[in-house]
């Protein structure tokens, strides 16, 4: 009874965020040329347009698999923490780059993305895909990890790169994989970090 959360951010967008560009669509027909043989029974997608075209080319690879909508699976805040939460050192920068997204239902819908997205699966093994936002990868892999709730802030996570968490019944969550792209040429890899995190 095993679950292998494969979880990706989308591809590249435009500066509106309102469709991938040419790079983030050929990253997205890599991602599912990657995936062909994984045996995933969906695919789930958050509902922007960025994501929901994400996914759909990557299910141009995976035919019959399913692509299902998920408000869980959308851009939000995941947790939103007090100050004296937060390392006193990087408590100031942390809430200042929380300030700039408006209040939202959020910690609800983070919930509600644990209870459908994690765990070991009810039967059998399972392989789920997530195409989502990076707030949310940050947010599913801080709790894998137990980490504290506030740790979602600092995990950066590429477009269309690869992360896999595995749930089993007789062990805690582990992280197979994070931020893999080596299904992706150089020219198309560390898009989605600021310039100084690309390698």
């Amino acid at each position: 009874m095993t679950r292998f959360l494969y979880l990706t951010r989308h591809g590249e967008a435009t500066p509106d965020e309102q469709a991938l560009t040419e790079n983030g669509s050929r990253q997205a027909a890599l991602l599912g040329e990657r995936l062909r043989d994984v045996p995933l029974s969906e695919i789930h997608h958050g509902p922007l347009s960025r994501t929901t075209q994400t996914a759909r080319l990557i299910g141009e690879h995976l035919p019959g698999i399913p692509l299902v909508e998920s408000e869980a699976a959308g851009d939000y805040v995941p947790y939103r923490p007090d100050k004296d939460e937060l390392p006193p050192e990087h408590a100031d920068r942390y809430l200042s780059f929380l300030e700039q997204f408006p209040a939202d239902e959020g910690d609800d819908l983070a919930a509600r993305a644990l209870r459908t997205f994690t765990g070991p699966a009810a039967q059998g093994t399972r392989h789920e895909l997530v195409v989502t936002h990076n707030f949310l990868i940050g947010w599913l892999v801080r709790a894998a990890l137990d980490a504290p709730q506030w740790r979602w802030l600092g995990l950066n996570h590429g477009n269309a790169a690869l992360t896999v968490i595995r749930y089993a019944a007789d062990r805690p969550a582990s992280i197979l994989f994070y931020n893999d792209m080596g299904h992706l040429p150089a020219e198309l890899r560390w898009t989605g970090f600021q310039p100084e995190l690309h390698v």
